[in-house]
């Protein structure tokens, strides 16, 4: 009768395997770090970080920003940056500030002011884009909602056009307003943020307007000043 065999010497697998769970022996003298040790290198560089400026002359945003008058030996060279806007006249300025507000609005109209058929009326060449200024600034104040009829279509938007008036100042809108009444071939006066305002003051609805309802306003301007230039070369109609 044969000795039974040795159990190490019958299962390599495992003791391979318990090798490869051992962790490699540390050199000699060789020990971890402790961790006392590793927060006071952590606080020395912090120190040191907060030195490094006063010993090398001092930091200052107006030095060091890229963008600065003192580094680019000019004014900001980035588009809207200070005294970018101070050279354009007010209408230019707010092509150029209503044409970012858009955004707001060119999901439903489209970039193209095309708007969607059978969905979102167009604003090119759209009479109530071009006409009486209080009818349009009543509805992006408030909203629209209902059936209404743009350049010969109708157009019913399950629920309507929702209002801007608490979302945007009244500069915003004024933005918006001149620039969709001067794009798309569109050619009309611009609205300035104190005709905004007016209608603002003098009008506190809480509900969304209806075709009927604005149709008093539909060729009426808000009176008040347009800035001499281009925003103010393309007539209005006269206010009634």
């Amino acid at each position: 009768m044969s000795a039974p065999a040795h159990p190490d010497s019958t299962d390599l697998d495992r003791l391979h395997s318990a090798v490869k769970r051992e962790k490699a022996d540390l050199a000699p003298e060789s020990q971890p770090a402790p961790l006392w040790a590793v927060f006071l290198l952590m606080f020395v560089a912090i120190i040191a970080g907060g030195q490094l400026g006063p010993m090398a002359g001092g930091w200052s945003f107006g030095v060091s920003n890229p963008f600065s008058v003192a580094s680019t030996g000019g004014g900001d060279p980035r588009p809207g940056g200070s005294g970018a806007g101070a050279a354009l006249d007010p209408f230019a300025l707010a092509m150029k500030k209503g044409a970012s507000g858009y955004a707001v609005c060119g999901g439903c109209h489209q970039g193209n002011g095309g708007g969607i058929p059978g969905q979102f009326p167009p604003l090119a060449g759209s009479e109530w884009v071009t006409g009486g200024t209080e009818r349009l600034v009543r509805v992006t104040q408030h909203g629209l909602v209902g059936a209404i009829s743009v350049k010969g279509q109708g157009y019913n938007t399950p629920g309507g056009m929702q209002a801007f008036g608490a979302a945007m100042s009244s500069q915003d809108l004024a933005n918006v307003l001149t620039y969709v009444r001067n794009s798309w071939g569109n050619e009309a006066s611009m609205i300035t943020k104190e005709m905004v305002q007016k209608v603002r003051d003098e009008e506190k609805r809480a509900t969304q307007w209806t075709e009927a309802d604005l149709k008093p306003f539909a060729e009426k301007n808000v009176p008040g000043e347009i800035p001499a230039g281009p925003g103010a070369t393309a007539a209005a109609a006269p206010a009634k």
